[in-house]
């Protein structure tokens, strides 16, 4: 098996195991996130890839679709749920930007190693910087449509 194919089942078995840490209160809160962001990355995904900022060489349903199945629709959204679930919503207006900060850097630097290293993902027209900011204003949508969405719910937000 190529080493693209493990790192793909690697991120399902990590992506997968990141919807074991919430806690039962929350549920709601985590399955409105997930199917919220898979809408909003799927959508951005097709427009990256249709516009060809950048490819994904190897992926799960080539055949079917450009964009990567894997990231757009359950890597990403899991990770998204995370964030949104553990959201230090009582902090200060800096706690809450290193918060979104420390998830689009650490998104972003595996990323570029995997750009840099492998065939899952190349860049044409996209940096590291397009990534960064795409997935700060993601994170902030999907923010802004939990509060939303739960608004009057204090128990699913806190």
């Amino acid at each position: 098996m190529k080493l693209e194919w493990w790192i793909l089942l690697g991120v399902w078995l990590l992506s997968s195991g990141l919807l074991f840490l919430i806690p039962k209160q929350k549920i709601r809160l985590a399955i409105t996130s997930f199917v919220f962001m898979q809408a909003v990355t799927w959508m951005f995904g097709l427009i990256v890839v249709e516009v060809g900022l950048l490819t994904y060489p190897v992926r799960l349903f080539a055949k079917a679709n450009r964009a990567s199945f894997t990231y757009e629709f359950f890597a990403y959204p899991a990770v998204a749920v995370i964030f949104n679930v553990f959201y230090p919503h009582f902090s200060r207006k800096l706690i809450k930007f290193l918060y979104y900060g420390a998830y689009c850097t650490a998104l972003t630097i595996p990323e570029v190693l995997i750009e840099k290293y492998t065939d899952l993902l190349e860049y044409h027209h996209w940096t590291w910087f397009w990534t960064w900011i795409t997935l700060f204003l993601t994170f902030m949508i999907s923010r802004g449509f939990c509060v939303w969405f739960f608004r009057g719910i204090s128990k699913e937000m806190d």
